[in-house]
């Protein structure tokens, strides 16, 4: 019995590492190189919210339908936090994430009302409301994987957890401009800094790259690189067998900030992506770094 139980539990964290690989290669080869619980726990998560973005991501699905898939979500999750949770190998996986490691059940909620937001879509005023906006997608995924990957989940950490997942949605807005605004009609760019530096929708229509638009990227590109800075700042509140692996996704994914520099700041017509090179690259250089800190510590 016990055994067809592994047997099925490999099954279920197989299912959500198949999700992590066909989705985020980047996030898929920087996190397998966890400990394999720790890299299993996180592909749950990493299912869970991917469960999230696809019903947005579905073009065929009405507003209407979308917010009433997104209830059902979160009336699954509430059944899954008072244990009557759906025997499908997400819900399983993540059961077994609940027993292993001292989750909390509000990030989850918090992941979908972030979601929600985007159905319900309001032009965001202020810096300050594009980071609301982005701990609710992202900063919670922070939290959430906070447990797995801490010996003792400390507020520090809490906070380095947040500031690294705000960091990554900011990057993601700033990578993705002109695919929001012409395919979803959404602009998360802060309305109150468009103004400040003088940049007009009907620039942002025509997809004019000026010193008014540069000035505005690069603001928020700013506020997204002093929370990567924070977050970096904080690592050693990691647990040691994920400080490498957590390091390294943040600075894979910052890099998106340098390669749109390199464009010129074109995120209109160009989608700009990290090659599995670049990763390695990165992976490579950090690792030497973590070698030479080892290093100096030891001959202390």
């Amino acid at each position: 019995m016990i055994s067809q139980m592994k047997v099925q539990l490999d099954q279920d964290y197989n299912y959500c590492e198949n999700i992590i690989r066909q989705y985020s290669n980047s996030f898929y080869y920087t996190f397998k190189q966890l400990p394999e619980e720790k890299a299993r726990a996180v592909f749950a998560i990493y299912a869970f919210c991917r469960s999230a973005d696809d019903i947005l991501d579905q073009a065929f699905l009405t507003k209407e339908e979308k917010v009433q898939q997104l209830q059902q979500l979160e009336n699954d999750l509430r059944s899954f936090e008072h244990f009557e949770e759906k025997s499908t190998p997400l819900w399983r996986a993540l059961r077994d994430v609940f027993n292993r490691y001292p989750m909390k059940i509000e990030p989850f909620y918090h992941q979908i009302q972030g979601q929600k937001m985007d159905i319900h879509f309001n032009a965001m005023n202020t810096i300050d409301d594009v980071e609301i906006y982005s701990y609710l997608v992202a900063g919670s995924v922070g939290l959430m994987l906070l447990p797995i990957l801490t010996d003792e989940v400390k507020p520090e950490a809490e906070k380095a957890a947040v500031q690294l997942g705000i960091a990554m949605q900011m990057t993601n807005i700033l990578r993705d401009i002109g695919e929001d605004f012409d395919m979803l009609e959404r602009v998360y760019l802060p309305i109150s800094e468009m103004n400040r530096f003088n940049y007009s929708m009907k620039e942002l229509e025509k997809h004019i790259i000026n010193d008014s638009f540069i000035q505005l990227w690069e603001r928020l590109a700013g506020r997204a690189e002093d929370q990567y800075d924070f977050f970096e700042d904080h690592i050693s509140l990691f647990a040691a067998d994920s400080r490498f692996q957590v390091l390294m996704a943040a600075r894979v994914y910052r890099q998106y900030l340098s390669i749109i520099r390199h464009k010129n700041y074109n995120c209109f017509t160009e989608k700009s992506s990290i090659k599995r090179s670049d990763v390695e690259r990165i992976a490579s250089l950090t690792m030497i770094e973590f070698e030479s800190k080892r290093e100096r510590s030891g001959s202390r």
